[in-house]
């Protein structure tokens, strides 16, 4: 099964509006998706750059993402604190940090491929994890998945 993942911000294949880049006010943009497949216990989400000049970069990691949401607000705040049994735990991009980083090519068009999971089990990971870890916990726990992919340069 799949996931239909979209964005008011932009369309599929479409560039991504200077706003959520590091051009503008580098904000994370609002994304939706449709209901996932029964068993869902927990979402994680993954944007990152594959045209990267030194490999993939990561721009953000979300995961523990409720199951009962079907969507991430614009601008999503990172609390760092996971008292709240809906909280979304936030991961470790490429530049280092956590939390959203946005498109901020050197040169020419990228693309940009948030990667939206429905996962039957939450992860055991403490926020701050890096895309590599998430992805080693997920194995075989994937039950479907969605993706939108949007283009920038500067």
């Amino acid at each position: 099964m799949s996931l239909e993942l979209t964005s008011d911000a932009f369309v599929n294949g479409q560039s991504i509006p200077a706003k959520y880049a590091c051009t503008g006010t580098n904000v994370s943009p609002a994304l939706t998706w449709n209901d996932p497949p029964a068993g869902t216990q927990s979402f994680a989400l993954i944007m990152d750059d594959p045209d990267a000049p030194m490999g993939t970069w990561v721009h953000w990691v979300l995961y523990n993402i409720s199951a009962d949401a079907r969507s991430l607000q614009e601008d999503l705040p990172v609390t760092g604190k996971n008292t709240d049994p809906k909280a979304i735990f936030v991961g470790k991009n490429s530049s280092g940090k956590i939390g959203y980083d946005g498109p901020c090519p050197p040169s020419g068009t990228h693309r940009y491929y948030f990667k939206l999971y429905a996962l039957d089990t939450l992860i055991s990971l403490l926020p701050g994890a890096t895309k590599e870890q998430v992805l080693k916990e997920m194995d075989g726990h994937i039950l479907a998945q969605g993706e939108l992919m949007g283009t920038f340069s500067k």
